[in-house]
């Protein structure tokens, strides 16, 4: 399918959403998902590793030898983690220290390599960038929503601000609650989705349709 800036934002939040519909990058979303503010500072990091990464692939990409590809691809994502590490320690300490170990593991996320070696390999550097930004886009508001729901049910309070102190549900801030929200997520995402390509194909058809009639008139 040609490129198009919509295309590429549609793909990245809803139709190839990282979390919700492609089920990658599970461990961080399990993980730092009880808080809100953890989504969103895991998710700013992995959009911006996300961005250069495919940005230096499809510069590189026929450079690069098809056989030493992957070690490649590694190497660039490691070094825009590091980056963003030094970063984060010399900015944002907060943040870099709730991330914790979960941060350096960004270099082996599924999501990084598969955008480097399915789309920014193969696309232009301007394509790669924008697919990066809408990837990440989409990762970082499915850990936010989660880790708001979770933050809610679990302490009554959403980004640290508390809501109430009488009502709050323990459950939802162990692992077994990470889980179990995120099968949530994913079920309401897939009816979502569904409800949405069922439409899509509707109008379609519905334009088909039309344009059939059309031409039988003429004639």
């Amino acid at each position: 399918m040609k490129n198009s800036l919509k295309n590429v934002a549609v793909s990245g939040v809803i139709t190839s959403n990282p979390t919700l519909k492609l089920v990658l990058g599970t461990c961080p979303t399990l993980a730092l998902t009880t808080l809100a503010m953890n989504g969103i500072g895991m998710g700013l990091a992995v959009t911006f590793v996300l961005i250069f990464s495919n940005l230096l692939v499809s510069l590189l990409r026929k450079v690069i030898p098809n056989q030493v590809r992957i070690p490649a691809f590694v190497l660039i994502i490691a070094t825009f983690v590091t980056a963003v590490r030094i970063l984060l320690d010399k900015f944002l300490p907060v943040i870099y220290e709730s991330l914790g170990l979960y941060l350096p593991l960004i270099v082996v996320n599924c999501i990084i390599l598969a955008r480097a070696e399915s789309f920014a390999s193969k696309n232009s550097p301007l394509w790669a960038m924008a697919d990066g930004l809408f990837m990440g886009i989409g990762f970082t508001l499915a850990l936010t929503a989660m880790g708001a729901v979770r933050e809610l049910l679990g302490s009554g309070a959403i980004f640290g601000v508390k809501l109430w102190d009488n009502f709050s549900i323990a459950f939802f801030s162990s692992s077994a609650g990470a889980f179990f929200t995120y099968g949530v997520f994913i079920a309401l995402f897939s009816l979502l989705s569904s409800f949405i390509e069922k439409k899509q194909k509707d109008k379609q058809m519905q334009k088909l349709l039309d344009s059939t009639s059309t031409s039988e008139v003429k004639q």
